[in-house]
């Protein structure tokens, strides 16, 4: 029995026929960007561009992702560890406050720290912008008319568009995924009439600028504190289609006169070194450069040629992992006139109550894209603006928060099958783990390895330098909840034995800081924080630090759980795994607070000062944990809805995000599509300030506000979550466990979602049930299916696999490594 999906849902795949020309994989603008949150993002993975647009003085602004003010730097206090005692014994007498004091003075990061979120001129750091191309057009300025600007997510490609004095001008810019360079193609419909300059510029820390006939290059040195910090070097090439107009040297800028169209590719290369988190004076970025356009087949004599066969190639490499999970939903009667609004527009008439189902696939396409732009294997993990940045003190420093939002960056990675992506975060880990050790001596004279609430492309493990926030210490045990769920959505045991020691190394340092608390004789971590909020004590104290707070309790058993079954699997260290088992059982318990009915965020039951916080750090059980299930826990699960409730729909673009899982979680697709809702509010403040609401910019960037990666990537997560689930005891499949139940989703059709186990799985569903699916296994195994009344899983031949679904419904099977199993 094959899946002949086309035959009998044709509406739904109405977008899959012309996939470059779908309101579901295009961002479309009818004018210039004024602002970076209305510009066009692209990226290879190492190079980030964003396209403004503009018919004046056209700016694209650069990034790279390893081009970061500071350096390495020793954030440890030595002396910390004399102090842990006393802060312990104060929490443990109920001190707080005496604890918290005590812990601002001897228990925060030596020196300035992250410079609170403004370390560019410290030695934390800052990323920053490589600066910008600028293309100004000589022509005349007659008006402007039929302008368009649009991203092509299905190919990664920016085009501008637009008529002055009555020629074409058009613009196509890609960042090349096989050249590694960004490309630029500028052309007009008169044959001789594109008269331009071209110019790299930087505000800061330029050193010097070399043009020639046909190149920019631009040489300079970031700050690191009162040291000279990391070299960058920027470089554009122009080139002309042969006899056709000239290039002139200016001191400033190279003149293009006389053509009809131009080819303009851009590099920038820092002396930072990946795989040892290092810059590297012996690093000769020029000859990276240099091979870099050598490599561009044909430039010189065939430009355009040229450009065509690296834009061909390029998306057809960035197709490999796009097109592995498609999302689809019927366009509606609407369809024609939503494919002639711009995407701004769209959002305002969708926030207004207009029907428009392909935008929520367009946000969860285009956050795939970012992804696969902004990750690549053997480089830095996308950082909290992806790599997309246009200031020089990015806000909060643009760096690798570790209480979230790091984590949120790559939750999309297993479930929407790009788990190759997910490469750089684990590297980043494995990084983590020198720096990490000292911390955890220097602290907390304990083994193995700590990582706390920010790091940096140096990695930074000491506390923050505000004891309010910078003393959670699972910040690097929630970073190895990616390394075990990697493992358990593809079973790739060579991978877990190559980070089987960071993960053993987290849970080490775990059991060397847990202290006994005195009302129930329970382990807890402390001193530590519940991300970012505070508590009010019976006595009117208002503080953070605290011991044990709910969410440090379900890492420690995430963690401890994870490097028990890793032992088991890779036969290895079962006196440690046995050791963790003990120690499990005698954590502290998620607790349902007495007072509101929802889970307890700390070990008493102390009130929130602010009863709708933007994190809701003790539902980590619930997720990306999965402790908390309505199925194995439902009075747990019960409180979860209950905090859900007490903490609101409101929160930053990324709490928002992290809602719609929750819901999702807890099976109600109503309310996880109204987070969903919620977070395509269209936002109009256009400024990178922390001000105006949470929502979603024109160019689809989450508003947190200001712009932050992890809302886009987060929401990715929950709809999958919406739509496919596989936690739990067993790892069950379960299809459509959080659909809502409106008309836009009535019926849908979704490809290549991942479950856990080892398992890819396509699916079509009318009517708000499963019409029908398909389950490749990629590795041989155990699968477990909870079946939809009236469904029967057939092997390849077409015939039924006759077992018994167990008491649950829940029907088991082997599957073997690249067969196909449908569900009928």
């Amino acid at each position: 029995m094959q899946l002949l999906i086309g035959s009998f849902l044709p509406n739904v795949l109405c977008a899959q026929n012309n996939p470059a020309d779908s309101p579901d994989v295009e961002v479309v603008f009818d004018q210039p960007a004024k602002a970076f949150t209305q510009s066009i993002p692209l990226g290879n993975g190492r190079l980030g561009a964003m396209v403004f647009g503009r018919t004046d003085t056209e700016r694209i602004a650069l990034n790279e992702i390893t081009l970061w003010s500071g350096g390495p730097e020793d954030g440890d206090r030595k002396d910390a560890h004399l102090y842990l005692k006393p802060i312990q014994d104060y929490l443990l007498k109920g001190e707080n406050k005496k604890a918290q004091a005590l812990l601002q003075k001897h228990f925060t990061a030596a020196g300035k720290g992250t410079g609170f979120g403004n370390g560019a001129n410290d030695p934390y750091g800052s990323y920053q912008t490589a600066g910008d191309l600028l293309i100004a057009f000589k022509d005349k300025k007659g008006p402007v008319t039929d302008y368009k600007r649009k991203l092509d997510i299905s190919h990664a490609t920016a085009t501008v568009s637009y008529k002055k004095d009555g020629f074409l001008i058009k613009e196509v810019v890609f960042t090349d995924r096989i050249n590694d360079l960004t490309w630029i193609s500028i052309s007009t419909s008169n044959p001789q009439g594109l008269s331009l300059s071209v110019m790299l510029q930087r505000k800061e820390h330029v050193q010097s600028v070399k043009i020639t006939q046909h190149q920019i290059v631009m040489k300079g040195r970031l700050p690191n504190g009162d040291k000279p910090g990391m070299r960058f070097f920027n470089t554009a090439d122009i080139r002309l289609e042969n006899g056709n107009g000239a290039l002139l040297k200016t001191d400033s800028s190279i003149l293009v006169k006389g053509a009809s169209a131009c080819i303009i590719r851009v590099d920038t290369r820092t002396d930072y070194d990946p795989s040892s988190g290092i810059c590297k004076p012996d690093k000769n970025i020029e000859t990276l450069t240099r091979s870099a356009l050598k490599a561009s087949v044909g430039i010189d004599r065939r430009p355009k040629l040229a450009f065509e066969a690296a834009a061909k190639a390029s998306s057809k490499d960035y197709q490999l992992y796009f097109d592995r999970c498609r999302l689809y939903l019927p366009t509606g009667n609407e369809a024609d006139s939503i494919k002639r609004m711009t995407t701004e527009r769209r959002l305002i008439r969708y926030y207004k109550g207009s029907s428009d189902p392909t935008l929520p696939v367009l946000y969860f396409n285009f956050g795939r894209y970012l992804l696969i732009s902004s990750s690549r294997p053997g480089l830095l993990p996308a950082n909290l603006q992806g790599l997309w940045a246009v200031e020089y003190q990015a806000p909060w420093n643009a760096d690798y928060h570790l209480n979230i939002n790091l984590q949120m960056n790559y939750w999309l990675a297993e479930t929407t099958n790009l788990p190759a992506l997910a490469d750089p975060l684990f590297r980043f880990t494995r990084h983590l783990v020198p720096n990490g050790q000292k911390t955890a001596w220097n602290y907390y004279r304990a083994k193995g390895w700590v990582a706390h609430v920010a790091t940096n492309p140096w990695f930074f493990t000491s506390p923050g330098e505000g004891a309010d926030w910078g003393s959670t210490l699972t910040g690097g045990a929630w970073l190895c909840d990616h390394i075990w769920e990697h493992y358990r959505f593809t079973r790739d045991t060579a991978f877990l034995r190559q980070y089987y020691s960071v993960l053993k190394g987290a849970a080490r340092f775990l059991t060397f800081i847990l202290i006994r608390e005195p009302k129930h004789g329970w382990l807890v971590t402390a001193p530590s924080n519940s991300p970012e909020n505070a508590y009010k004590m019976p006595d009117g104290f208002v503080g953070q630090t605290c011991m044990g707070p709910t969410m440090d309790m379900q890492i420690c058993r995430d963690i401890f759980s994870a490097t028990i079954q890793a032992a088991q699997i890779l036969r290895r260290d079962q006196a440690f795994a046995d050791s963790l088992q003990g120690i499990i059982t005698q954590l502290a318990p998620d607790q349902i607070s007495p007072t509101d009915g929802g889970v307890q965020e700390w070990l008493d039951d102390w009130p929130s000062t602010d009863p709708h916080h933007r994190h809701t750090s003790q539902l980590f059980g619930l997720f990306p944990y999965d402790e908390i299930t309505p199925w194995d826990t439902p009075d747990l699960a019960k409180a979860a809805k209950k905090t859900l409730e007490l903490r609101g729909d409101g929160g930053t673009g990324w709490s928002r995000a992290w809602k719609i899982s929750f819901w999702a979680r807890l099976g109600d697709g109503e309310h996880a599509f109204k987070l969903l809702k919620g977070l395509l509010t269209p936002v109009s403040n256009l400024d990178l300030k922390m001000k105006g609401g949470a929502g979603t910019y024109p160019n689809l960037f989450d508003a947190h506000p200001p712009f932050q990666i992890d809302g886009n990537f987060g929401a990715v997560a929950g709809i999958a979550e919406m739509l496919l689930q596989s936690h739990g005891k067993g790892d069950v499949i379960r299809f459509l466990p959080a659909l809502p139940s409106g008309a836009d989703w009535a019926a849908g059709h979704i490809k290549g979602l991942a479950a856990r186990g080892g398992f890819v799985v396509d699916m079509v569903w009318q009517e708000h049930r499963l019409f029908n699916a398909e389950i490749t296994a990629l590795r041989t195994g155990t699968c477990r299916v909870l079946l939809p009344a009236g469904k029967r899983i057939y092997a390849q031949n077409d015939q039924p696999i006759n077992k018994v679904a167990d008491q649950n419904g829940i029907f088991a099977f082997k599957a073997v490594a690249g067969r196909t199993y449908q569900v009928q």
